[in-house]
């Protein structure tokens, strides 16, 4: 049994209990999460493997929001990794109103298929929330701060980056729910893109399939390699 089978059975083994709790009939807990996990295995004339797992934890107290996230995806064709990425980010907000906030974030990426191999980012800015409402969300983002990055090459750069962030939501219908994240980070030796929609549809319970397209950009690359990546992905997720 090799990491991939046992990362899937606990992952499994994690999720169990929580498919069994009931929706909470009282008080309205602080904390809030998601698991996702994707495993696709493929034999016969081709062999490969694909795995994409993540989980969202998110707790809410009084005028403090935090959130952390992981994320990790990777793929092997005849026992040869042909993609393996990873994804860590924290963020912690504070509402000044009702619809404004000011928040620091960390996050770092890491791909060993790309000329950027690792970037680890950190800001502090200023949000607000454009739409609220039953059906729509939309918020946006500014901020200031500080990048590392790691080439393919061994040479690394530091930057002082200003972003930009939409995050917008639509809840077509009870079932279903369509998300849209866009993130630009305008660094002096590279600028980094990153797009991200989602489509949830709610099968019982917590329990929901999604499908995800993400597109990611760094403006300058070494030479002979691309400077876009897109990712599709297929994952049941749960929500607590």
């Amino acid at each position: 049994m090799n990491w991939r089978n046992i990362l899937v059975i606990g992952l499994l083994a994690f999720a169990a209990p929580l498919f069994a709790q009931e929706e909470e009939a009282e008080e309205k807990s602080p904390w809030s999460g998601k698991v996702k996990l994707g495993y696709l295995s493929l034999t016969g004339n081709t062999e490969s493997e694909t795995l994409n797992t993540g989980f969202e934890i998110n707790y809410t107290l009084e005028l403090w929001e935090h959130q952390a996230k992981a994320a990790a995806i990777q793929s092997t064709e005849s026992k040869i990794t042909t993609a393996e990425a990873y994804d860590v980010g924290w963020k912690s907000a504070r509402n000044v109103t009702e619809q404004d906030f000011v928040f620091g974030r960390l996050d770092w990426r890491k791909d060993r298929f790309s000329s950027v191999e690792e970037q680890f980012a950190q800001t502090v800015g200023y949000g607000r929330r454009l739409i609220s409402n039953d059906k729509h969300s939309l918020n946006g983002e500014i901020g200031v701060g500080a990048r590392q990055s790691d080439l393919a090459d061994g040479s690394d750069e530091t930057d002082t980056i200003y972003t930009g962030r939409l995050t917008y939501a639509w809840q077509i219908s009870e079932t279903a729910s369509l998300g849209q994240t866009l993130l630009h980070e305008v660094g002096d030796s590279n600028n980094f893109t990153e797009s991200v929609t989602d489509i949830r549809a709610r099968l019982v319970g917590g329990l929901a399939l999604l499908v995800s397209y993400t597109v990611r950009r760094n403006s300058d690359v070494l030479p002979g390699t691309k400077n876009t990546d897109t990712r599709t992905a297929i994952s049941l997720e749960y929500a607590f």
